[in-house]
């Protein structure tokens, strides 16, 4: 991670971005607090407190920070110290709603509130700016982010290489006669082991848990010829999410699951193959759904294709039916179809993509045949 002046993954050019959007948007400020869109625009990985923390972005003069006294040398220590804005700390006895509401400008009559602002912060902002009307800043930020620097898709490249090393030891875990319990402790303590600061999901789906799309993990025992759907990801020590999905066989499995995942294969590499500027999200999501509808399986892809990632492990854009959303270079997203047999096995194969000047490069290398376990 590099110095946040230095064009790094936090450069001050995103304050100014942000405040220009906001402008667009016919908004008096930005209120943002603990979170994604804090640490995007600032570095600062702050805790969720009662005590507020929030990041000022007034359409008209600086950004400010103001957060609780004794959390300023921490974020004096952050990348938000290096961006030469003002960091304003508060007492206990002091109200930081009329403080802020004080340097607002005078007559704001619309702000808007980062999309996971605690509803009692937002009651308590919109006490302190009565007759203003509270928005949310995700309409206005999400633009902004869903468009990686470099310096973000070479993060997601290093996430995504973490994962995928995590991937690439599934067999000394996944064996017949354990749970998935056991399997998925020893793969959280892998991904933290591979390079990330946390493991944020295990999912081991096997047999038939493996049809269930967000099973995470049961006392089940593994047994002889399961397919297992393996669905893990975390955060980086910058803060930058991985998500892959490999499915795995202990033992030879049904023959109709490998039909099934031939099937799957096809559309998934279809799909990754088709990323490129100008598709929409619908339209890539169609390329997979055809293929595994023509094959009789339609009803069994039950979700979307994909999700935006980033410093959110799910964010903008979702590649999804419906969405007319053009992609464009830097847009980075999940390329993950499934199909699920309700109480017999299921199967997903996930790499994260990003869209190129012309094309797509996907981030997770892991073979995507089907692996056979030895039981």
């Amino acid at each position: 991670m590099t110095d946040a002046t230095g064009g790094g993954l936090f450069p001050r050019e995103r304050l100014a971005a942000a405040q220009a959007a906001a402008q667009d948007a016919g908004l008096d400020a930005l209120l943002v607090t603990p979170g994604a869109d804090l640490r995007y625009l600032t570095g600062y990985q702050a805790q969720p407190l009662e005590r507020l923390t929030c990041l000022v972005v007034p359409a008209g003069g600086e950004p400010f920070l103001v957060v609780p006294r004794l959390e300023q040398p921490a974020a004096e220590a952050s990348p938000a110290g290096g961006l030469g804005i003002e960091i304003t700390g508060f007492a206990e006895t002091d109200d930081a709603y009329e403080l802020i509401a004080r340097r607002l400008p005078v007559g704001t009559r619309r702000f808007a509130v980062d999309n996971h602002m605690w509803a009692e912060k937002l009651l308590a902002f919109q006490d302190a700016l009565p007759g203003a009307q509270a928005g949310l800043a995700g309409d206005v930020l999400s633009v902004l982010r869903m468009r990686k620097s470099p310096a973000e898709i070479e993060a997601l490249r290093r996430a995504g290489a973490a994962i995928d090393r995590v991937h690439r030891r599934m067999g000394e875990w996944l064996r017949a006669g354990r749970t998935e319990r056991e399997v998925a402790a020893d793969i959280a303590a892998a991904i933290v082991a591979a390079g990330h600061a946390t493991a944020d999901f295990v999912i081991v789906g096997s047999g038939p848990n493996g049809a269930s799309p967000h099973h995470e993990v049961s006392d089940r025992v593994i047994a002889p010829g399961d397919p297992v759907v393996v669905d893990i990801g975390g955060t980086t020590p910058d803060g930058y999410c991985s998500d892959s999905t490999r499915t795995y066989a202990v033992g030879e499995p049904p023959r109709e699951f490998r039909e099934l995942y031939e099937v799957l294969l096809a559309a998934q590499s279809a799909q990754t193959d088709a990323v490129r500027p100008g598709i929409t999200a619908e339209q890539l999501d169609a390329i997979g759904r055809d293929r595994i509808a023509a094959a009789g399986y339609g009803e069994h892809f039950i979700h979307r294709t994909g999700h935006g990632i980033g410093l959110e492990t799910h964010e903008e854009p979702y590649i999804v039916a419906g969405s007319a959303r053009v992609l464009e270079p830097g847009m980075a997203f999940s390329v993950e179809p499934g199909i699920y047999l309700p109480g017999r096995f299921g199967a997903r194969i996930e790499d994260i993509a990003v869209c190129t000047e012309d094309g797509g490069e996907r981030l997770n290398l892991t073979g995507r045949d089907l692996v056979v376990l030895p039981v």
